[in-house]
C-alpha cells in the first residue's frame, strides 16, 4: 500500500517494462468497429503503445516527486487502482467471451460491461494532472506563505 501511495512511479514503470515484454509474445490484434470503419492495431503495438504511456506516466510521477513531493496519497491511489485495477478487470472478463454460441446477449451484455470499465479508466486518467496541478499548488502555497 505504501509503494502505490508513496512511490507509484515505481509501480507505472515496472508495468511498462512488464507490459513491453509481454508485447513480444503477443499474437494477433485488436479490432475497433465504429460505424462502418475498422480500426486494426496488432497486440505488439498496442502493448508498445500502452508500455509508452505507463513509461510516460511513471517519468512524470518521478520528477514530481523529485521536485516537489507534495502529492495527495489518496489521489494517488485512487489513480493507480483505477488503471491497474481496470486493466486486470479487463482482462478477466475477456477471458469470459464466447466465441463459438449462437445467441449473443451475453457476448453484448460482457462487451458493454467492458466498454465501461473502459471507459471509467480513461475517465480515471484525469484525476493524474489534477493531482500533478494541486501538488504544484500546494508547493506554491508552502513557499509563498
Amino acid at each position: 500500500m505504501n509503494l502505490l501511495t508513496k512511490r507509484p512511479h515505481i509501480v507505472f514503470l515496472v508495468f511498462a517494462v512488464i507490459t513491453f515484454i509481454l508485447g513480444f509474445n503477443a499474437n494477433g490484434g485488436i479490432d475497433i468497429n465504429i460505424h462502418d470503419t475498422y480500426f486494426v492495431m496488432s497486440n505488439y503495438h498496442f502493448a508498445t503503445l500502452i508500455s509508452i504511456l505507463f513509461g510516460i506516466i511513471g517519468l512524470i510521477y518521478w520528477i514530481v516527486k523529485k521536485v516537489n513531493g507534495n502529492l495527495s496519497k489518496r489521489l494517488n491511489l485512487i489513480h493507480v487502482a483505477l488503471t491497474f485495477g481496470g486493466i486486470f478487470l479487463i482482462l478477466i472478463l475477456n477471458e469470459f467471451f464466447r466465441k463459438s454460441i449462437m445467441e449473443y446477449d451475453f457476448n453484448e451484455n460482457l462487451t458493454t460491461v467492458i466498454y465501461l470499465i473502459s471507459a471509467v479508466v480513461i475517465f480515471g486518467q484525469i484525476i493524474f494532472p489534477i493531482n500533478i496541478i494541486s501538488g504544484i499548488i500546494k508547493k506554491r502555497n508552502k513557499t509563498s506563505g
